[in-house]
């Protein structure tokens, strides 16, 4: 009788109606870069399969993507599909975080990412997203999914490691990404560039340097141009701030930064005058807008020799949602 009563009472409160949900495995402690490699993909598998329980999150864990804050059950995590062939990883055990950008279907439709992860005691408390959208900005851009399908990997040299006694310190790698920031922000053509010859920059899956035709201003190839060359021509004179600037991910083997910044476009620029006296028509950004960008820097002996960046749109001096 008494068994029965036990039986009843658990039926009620619905103790035996499942086994309790299975919980994700935590990461190891400490998680080197093989471990967050594999971290990695476990998110992105979890993304593209909607289910954020696959993770070892932590109970108060917080995500944002393309700097609005929600849950783990809003956003990409009801619309992602399928993770894409492209993946290329940062990692920064000292600080327990890492950095990727990804290839993702969603809903049929291609998009490339740039997220940070950071783990604390084997459990994941920030995710930070950011997505560009084929069709959500200018057109160059919509080719990158496809040209990021064909690569699934970063060059080789992003993956170079340079003796230990030939790497910059922490602090001196995050200046090195700053510094790019600043020439952004001030750059009238006439400062020092410091730039690799073979310096290459991919934005969005798109090359936008030596990459002839892709992209121009006024009537200036400015696609066609290596890194230190576009630099010179005083151009990115269109973007009038670069804030919020963060370097969370520090990959220190492999000589390269993780940042997230904002660029702002003040749209109070009619032209702009390139050091040799040519005026140049400042074209879309003649109205205020602004892009929040996961960016990441390659450095070899304190010149930037790459630069990949995912971007999206967003509103004008918009708060990426994170302080640090």
């Amino acid at each position: 009788m008494l068994k029965k009563l036990i039986a009843a009472a658990a039926l009620i409160l619905g103790i035996a109606a499942a086994p309790a949900a299975a919980q994700a495995k935590d990461a190891p402690i400490p998680c080197e870069r093989a471990c967050m490699e594999d971290l990695a993909g476990r998110f992105l598998d979890a993304l593209a399969s909607r289910d954020a329980s696959k993770l070892p999150l932590a109970k108060n864990a917080r995500y944002t993507e393309n700097g609005q804050a929600m849950g783990f059950n809003n956003g990409m995590w009801q619309t992602a599909s399928k993770v894409g062939a492209y993946r290329h990883v940062f990692a920064d055990p000292a600080t327990g975080q890492f950095g990727v950008f990804s290839t993702m279907d969603e809903n049929g439709h291609g998009l490339t990412l740039g997220a940070r992860v950071r783990l604390h005691l084997g459990q994941i408390t920030e995710v930070e997203l950011v997505t560009y959208r084929t069709g959500a900005g200018p057109a160059w851009n919509d080719a990158g999914y496809g040209y990021l399908e064909k690569m699934q990997k970063p060059k080789d040299l992003w993956l170079d490691s340079p003796p230990a006694g030939k790497r910059l310190s922490r602090q001196e790698l995050i200046a090195a990404a700053n510094n790019y920031f600043n020439a952004i922000e001030n750059n009238d053509g006439k400062g020092y560039y410091p730039f690799t010859e073979d310096c290459d920059r991919l934005e969005n899956g798109t090359l936008t340097s030596n990459n002839p035709g892709i992209v121009r201003m006024g009537g200036i190839d400015i696609g066609g141009m290596g890194c230190k060359e576009q630099f010179s021509t005083g151009l990115y004179g269109v973007v009038t701030e670069v804030h919020d600037r963060r370097f969370p991910i520090v990959d220190e083997e492999r000589q390269a930064v993780f940042a997230f910044a904002v660029f702002d476009h003040c749209g109070c620029k009619k032209e702009l005058v390139t050091p040799d006296g040519r005026k140049v028509d400042v074209g879309m950004f003649n109205k205020p807008s602004s892009i929040l960008l996961a960016e990441a820097f390659k450095l070899k002996e304190g010149m930037i020799q790459q630069v990949e960046a995912v971007g999206t749109s967003v509103p004008y001096h918009s708060d990426p949602g994170w302080s640090h």
